[in-house]
């Protein structure tokens, strides 16, 4: 199994060469005295030597163990207490906080490159950070001065970490049936009960407090959604001198058995009557939810790319290293037994897939993350509201898109190692079983395919589509005469065409049929995410070919390759979408149910 090594070369390509990310930060204030070019650079080095010196390490043996629940109490696995010092240490854990509190005030387009490096290197482990950065985001943008002052300072430190509460037994998608009650107190705080599940390190030995942001309802609230308010309730009291109090009235009942990231506490949490503050309005709790759910189902993608871009190393070094059979073309290496199965087109094909997902996906997280730090720190209003529209449009994408070619990844790469593939020594089936819950959490990759194609586009009317399809007609314009991206604008042109018309037709079927957006959205969304990443190539080709000519490392040559791989062979998968989209909803919903 090769030693995850952060992919810094690329991670600078994406920022410096394809999206100019510094000149995006020198043009918001907010953000433009946080960084430059050179701590960009040094955030970005020194993150490389934690995840793959220290996270990495522990990942296969922490997988082994698991957590462990002992009466109400969490044990984390060897060596993350260690670890997670090392992170709240070097301020990892604040990176991209409110500097008015303690935070780094780092853009969210760095911050990725950090959150993919953790997740790539140790999924259980980078949850911590990742759940603790969300909740510090909603806090930080809906709680009161006086909440913010209190608890943000010790979540960005890291010395105490944030758990989001969210799903209940019977109310996952639906959280407007959650039962969880919060009942109003004389001075101001709420007594907080019911039962939470599928906590991620919602209880655990990491840090010495853990802040919980609830949903619950108040006693008079509406029904549905728009009677959930959100709430603050931390495991243990906070003093007014910030000293810790006495423990609050909630417990862990238990952890899952699960398939994956075993080495993180999945939690139930018991709630009863614990007090809690209000964080934002009454009945406003799934608003100030929806703060932070851009910021972390980008994450999520994101940890697909983590998962992927692991498989990718492990299967690159083991094709390199693994002899089976002779080249077609004949021997390539006459003084061994066989050729390394790199020579084999079929196992060219994995790998050269799994390349074009991690770093076009990659590239795409970080076009994402660029509209997310506009619409944070743009000043001027129409510049914010466009890259607010970008940022509801692209998120499902981002989430459910890079999630889903993330597991595929992962699978690939177990594919290439053949049987030692299926062996858990080699790390590549632990990949594939870490990866899978990416697909389920934070909205479930069919609820964020109905989000595009029902709320983004049919909702809008096909408005915050335009913004998209407006961004790569424009790009397409604009380098028109460039002779190197000739051969990926014409089908990158075709590509937005066929997805604009699909759009155009799912828009006007809406109208007559109720299952037509339903029907369409899995598929449409793959079809937007495929065509995405073909702009993301689009663009790492413009800025790789002017260097590609005597490149002697590889890096920009084999960027050209790649992007002609993707173009050849996996957006022509468009063409396909496209036809099942346009067949509608009748077949699928012919059956009755005790057809099926």
């Amino acid at each position: 199994m090769a030693d995850y090594q952060a992919p810094l070369r690329d991670m600078r390509f994406v920022l410096n060469e394809v999206f100019d990310a510094p000149s995006i930060w020198a043009s918001l204030p907010k953000i433009a005295d946080n960084v430059d070019p050179e701590t960009a650079d040094a955030i970005l080095e020194e993150a490389g030597k934690i995840t793959g010196g220290v996270l990495a390490p522990l990942n296969r043996e922490a997988d082994e163990q698991g957590c462990k629940w002992n009466n109400g109490d969490v044990t984390s696995p060897e060596g993350f207490k260690e670890a997670y010092q090392t992170i709240v240490e070097g301020g990892w854990n604040g990176l991209g906080g409110n500097p008015d509190f303690g935070g780094m005030g780092m853009p969210k387009t760095l911050v990725a490159q950090f959150e993919e490096m953790m997740q790539g290197a140790n999924m259980a482990f980078g949850l911590a950070p990742m759940l603790t950065a969300g909740a510090c985001l909603a806090l930080d943008a809906h709680g009161s001065q006086e909440l913010k002052e209190k608890y943000l300072p010790n979540m960005y430190s890291g010395v105490w970490s944030g758990a989001m509460d969210l799903t209940e037994p019977h109310a996952g998608t639906d959280l407007g049936i959650i039962r969880t009650k919060a009942e109003p107190n004389d001075d101001g705080s709420f007594n907080v009960t019911g039962t939470k599940i599928f906590i991620t390190w919602g209880e655990h030995d990491l840090a010495e407090n853990i802040i919980h942001l609830v949903l619950a309802k108040l006693p008079d609230a509406p029904k549905g959604p728009k009677g959930i308010s959100l709430f603050l309730v931390p495991k243990f009291m906070v003093n007014d001198d910030g000293s810790l109090g006495e423990r609050n009235s909630f417990s862990c009942g238990s952890i899952e058995k699960k398939m994956g990231i075993k080495a993180s506490a999945t939690c139930v949490m018991n709630f009863d009557g614990a007090k809690g503050w209000l964080v934002g309005e009454e009945n406003k709790g799934l608003a100030a939810m929806f703060t932070m759910m851009n910021y972390e189902r980008l994450g999520v993608g994101i940890q697909g790319i983590g998962a992927a871009e692991a498989s990718l190393q492990n299967a690159r070094e083991y094709a390199n290293d693994r002899i089976q059979s002779r080249a077609p073309t004949g021997a390539q290496q006459p003084e061994k037994a066989a050729d390394p199965i790199l020579v084999h087109p079929d196992v060219r094909r994995m790998l050269l897939t799994m390349k074009s997902y991690v770093e076009g996906g990659r590239t795409f997280s970080t076009y994402v993350a660029q509209w997310l730090d506009i619409s944070k720190y743009a000043e001027d209003d129409e510049r914010r509201q466009h890259a607010e529209g970008m940022v509801a449009l692209l998120t499902p994408v981002a989430k459910a898109f890079l999630t889903d070619r993330g597991l595929e990844t992962t699978i690939i790469g177990q594919q290439v190692f053949g049987g030692h593939g299926f062996i858990r020594e080699w790390g590549q089936e632990q990949l594939v079983r870490d990866c899978r819950i990416t697909q389920i959490y934070e909205g479930t990759n069919g609820i964020q395919a109905m989000d595009l194609m029902g709320r983004k586009v049919v909702g809008s009317q096909g408005k915050f589509y335009e913004l998209f399809a407006q961004d790569v007609a424009r790009f397409i314009e604009e380098n028109s005469g460039e002779a190197a991206l000739k051969p990926y604008l014409e089908p990158l042109a075709a590509a937005l065409e066929r997805l604009s018309d699909v759009t155009e037709h799912v828009i006007n079927q809406a109208g007559d049929s109720p299952n037509a957006i339903g029907a369409a959205a899995v598929d449409y969304l793959d079809m937007f995410g495929y065509t995405a990443l073909a702009f993301m190539w689009a663009k790492s080709v413009k800025a790789a070919a002017p260097k590609a000519e005597g490149d002697t490392s590889g890096f920009y040559t084999g960027k050209l390759k790649t992007a002609r791989f993707y173009f050849d062979r996996l957006l022509p998968k468009t063409v396909s979408l496209a036809e099942g989209i346009r067949s509608g909803s009748e077949s699928m919903m012919a059956l009755a149910a005790n057809e099926i």
